[in-house]
């Protein structure tokens, strides 16, 4: 049982959480919401491009690599597009298992592997202008504990 949006509509995390809580057998949820922050230049919004159906299609994909990996319930991957102010969510990932290990595990994979394989391209708007976000190498670091 999957749950995959890419819209521009806010992240209803206390749904989601509903949602990933209905299961009897399952003892854990764990969850992670990011959401636009503001460093270095003064940071207003983001504003992120994907390629409709494709970038679902990814998502699928990478559900499917966690499940392969661990005893996953459901997962759910909640990714917003178009413009996106500073403190507003931009993803939520959600695992339900029934045990913490594999919820843990498979959160972070998700995480990492949105990061560098989700076809999403962002837009940074500061006080300065607006710029292009190039991937971190710090993401593509994240990869290696999985690969």
């Amino acid at each position: 049982m999957d749950l995959i949006k890419v819209s521009q509509e806010p992240i209803d995390v206390n749904k989601l959480t509903d949602w990933l809580s209905q299961l009897p057998q399952d003892g854990a949820i764990v969850t992670f919401m990011g959401k636009v922050r503001s460093i270095e230049k003064y940071t207003i919004s983001l504003f992120l491009e994907h390629y409709a159906g494709m970038t679902e299609k990814v998502l699928v994909n990478i559900i499917a690599q966690a499940r392969e990996r661990w005893q996953l319930s459901r997962v759910a991957i909640i990714h917003r597009v178009g413009k996106i102010n500073v403190n507003e969510q931009i993803v939520f990932v959600g695992v339900s298992s029934a045990h913490r290990a594999d919820s843990f595990a498979a959160t972070e994979f998700i995480m990492d592997i949105l990061k560098n394989e989700a076809p999403f391209w962002k837009k940074e708007r500061t006080t300065d202008g607006d710029i292009w976000v190039d991937a971190k190498k710090s993401d593509a670091d994240a990869l290696k504990k999985w690969y």
